[in-house]
């Protein structure tokens, strides 16, 4: 049987950014692990969930599979786990890992190791993408320097936080994806004029935002040669 380990944010993770790749993983019948930084149970944004936002049917079923997962409400610690274990390692998108995904030590090296070898296939969603910005290889080269990503562009940022990069919620956005990804040589293209955008580049896959995360779990199937019903 496959295998995933889940990387998820306990300061705010987008619920469909993780909960449709969950859920389309578990049904192609992948065994499944959810880690956190310290091992206790990720935060949900709840903007994420706020049916005005993302409506009706969305926000109850992200926040039903949120509450009743046991994989999400029993996490491990990043600390123990080893990419070496899984198929693949999906990082989840959302604000809240600006905070502490993207700046865990554990996390990086789950990234590095997930894409090092010829086995291994690493998702990366939305503002997730942002610890590409931090991660190196084994040679110490940046693991984004010349290879193709999409990830959160500026242009969305830009209508969600005030002229102080302060947040709806208060936080001061600590950086921002597209700038920092970019920065440390990576071919970036969003794809604004499309709906989705899920870009593949070897064993690295990574995809915009929430509209793109079901798109994305189907391609990380694709990658990982799992057949699934139509």
């Amino acid at each position: 049987m496959s295998s995933a380990l889940f990387v998820v944010s306990e300061h705010g993770y987008w619920g469909e950014e993780c909960i449709e790749p969950l859920t389309t993983l578990t049904d192609a019948g992948l065994d499944i692990t959810v880690a956190t930084p310290t091992g206790e149970p990720p935060v949900l944004d709840e903007r994420s969930v706020d049916p005005e936002e993302v409506g009706e049917d969305l926000s109850e079923h992200v926040r039903e599979v949120h509450e009743t997962d046991e994989r999400l409400n029993n996490p491990i610690p990043l600390a123990q786990a080893d990419a070496a274990d899984y198929d693949t390692v999906v990082f989840p998108g959302g604000h809240g890992a600006e905070w502490d995904v993207t700046q865990d030590v554990h996390a990086r090296e789950l990234l590095r190791e997930s894409v090092a070898g010829d086995d291994g296939k690493a998702l990366v969603v939305c503002h997730t993408v942002g610890i590409l910005a931090f991660t190196r290889n084994s040679d110490g080269e940046f693991l984004a320097d010349g290879r193709s990503v999409t990830g959160f562009p500026n242009a969305w940022e830009e209508g969600i936080v005030d002229e102080n990069d302060l947040l709806p919620d208060g936080r001061k956005l600590p950086y921002w994806v597209e700038d920092e990804v970019k920065a440390v040589g990576a071919d970036w293209d969003a794809e604004l004029d499309a709906d989705t955008s899920v870009t593949v580049d070897g064993d690295l896959i990574t995809a915009r935002g929430p509209p793109s995360s079901a798109a994305a779990a189907r391609t990380l199937l694709d990658e990982l040669g799992i057949e699934t019903s139509a």
